[in-house]
């Protein structure tokens, strides 16, 4: 059965995508949200909707081929080529591989972090296939079909994000139904990719697993942030800045609120005990804990365990039980 979506047909895989990745959203606990992200992105790109027509630079203009990029500097090629690809089966492949790699290093190092590195890696494997390539031309005069090839997709980084997830493992991984080491299962990888589909971009993988090792080696060795990761942090926390001035209300408890409320006027009062803010004026003594208004929280506890003649524990127990009947407001 075909469905046409965007300006393409799918032949049926990308619902199970889109299935199998609300499902994975739907059953965990965390909901990492720069692979899904990046998911959408790919997708997007790959379907072209008619809203994001003119947005989108068709296949022909990002191409990765070293030999336009340097001639030209092209940046366009060298940043975009990663989130484009040539049929439904390698968007597909290439999606699920991120959704199960994204999961893992974004739910163990923080979105901001995952986000830095995924760029980090994106720009490593472009620029290291990027000197593999010329590096043959000048080298051996091999420029075919490496320096003058065409080429497309996520696989690069998602080999970089495969040896930056092994990296520290000593597990052993089924790769196309062979085990290996984890920590070698991208090299394997490499290998019985190509022997099963001669027509991806050797270089291109191999590049990813160079940047990923570059990457680990980088960040073992310099202990300082991460200038991508600071990027990030910064973009978000502009992003937050309004919402700092929009008024915050404290947790209602009771007839008064915790930590914010009335404090300072003349309808309330804080207790210096449990800085439960009292919304009557009238109290003389804190709705939540009984410590008389105005005095030490110490010194009123033991006064008044003194003077009820029960010990501390009992009568905070108590008074806990008192107001635990109390429903809470939110």
């Amino acid at each position: 059965m075909e469905v046409r979506i965007g300006q393409r047909v799918s032949r049926g895989m990308l619902p199970l995508l889109a299935l199998h990745t609300f499902s994975e959203y739907y059953r965990s606990e965390s909901k990492p949200p720069v692979t899904a992200a990046l998911i959408a992105a790919n997708t997007i790109i790959y379907l072209r909707p008619s809203l994001f027509d003119s947005l989108i630079p068709p296949i022909q203009q990002v191409w990765f081929n070293p030999h336009l990029i340097l001639k030209h500097k092209d940046l366009k090629r060298f940043l975009l080529s990663p989130f484009y690809h040539i049929g439904e089966p390698h968007l597909v492949y290439n999606m699920l591989s991120l959704l199960w790699k994204g999961f893992q290093l974004e739910t163990s190092m923080g979105s901001v972090n995952f986000a830095s590195m995924v760029a980090s890696l994106l720009l490593l494997s472009q620029g290291v296939t990027l000197v593999l390539s010329k590096s043959l031309l000048l080298l051996f005069d091999y420029d075919k079909p490496y320096y003058n090839e065409y080429a497309v997709g996520f696989s690069g980084v998602l080999f970089a994000m495969k040896v930056v997830l092994n990296s520290q493992s000593s597990d052993y991984s089924y790769v196309h139904g062979v085990i290996v080491p984890s920590r070698y299962a991208a090299w394997a990888e490499l290998l019985l990719v190509q022997l099963l589909v001669p027509g991806v971009s050797f270089i291109g993988h191999l590049g990813g697993i160079l940047a990923g090792l570059l990457y680990v080696k980088l960040r073992n060795t310099y202990s300082g942030s991460n200038p991508i990761t600071l990027l990030v942090r910064g973009v978000t926390d502009f992003l937050k800045w309004p919402f700092k001035f929009l008024p915050r209300r404290g947790r209602i408890t009771g007839r008064g609120t915790v930590g914010r409320g009335t404090v300072g006027t003349n309808r309330g009062w804080r207790c210096q005990t449990c800085t439960y803010d009292n919304d009557s004026g009238l109290r003389s003594v804190c709705e939540m804990c009984g410590t008389n208004r105005g005095v030490d929280g110490l010194s009123s506890f033991q006064r008044s365990s003194r003077l009820d003649g029960l010990p501390l524990d009992e009568l905070r127990r108590r008074r806990l039980d008192r107001f635990a009947r109390r429903p809470f407001v939110h």
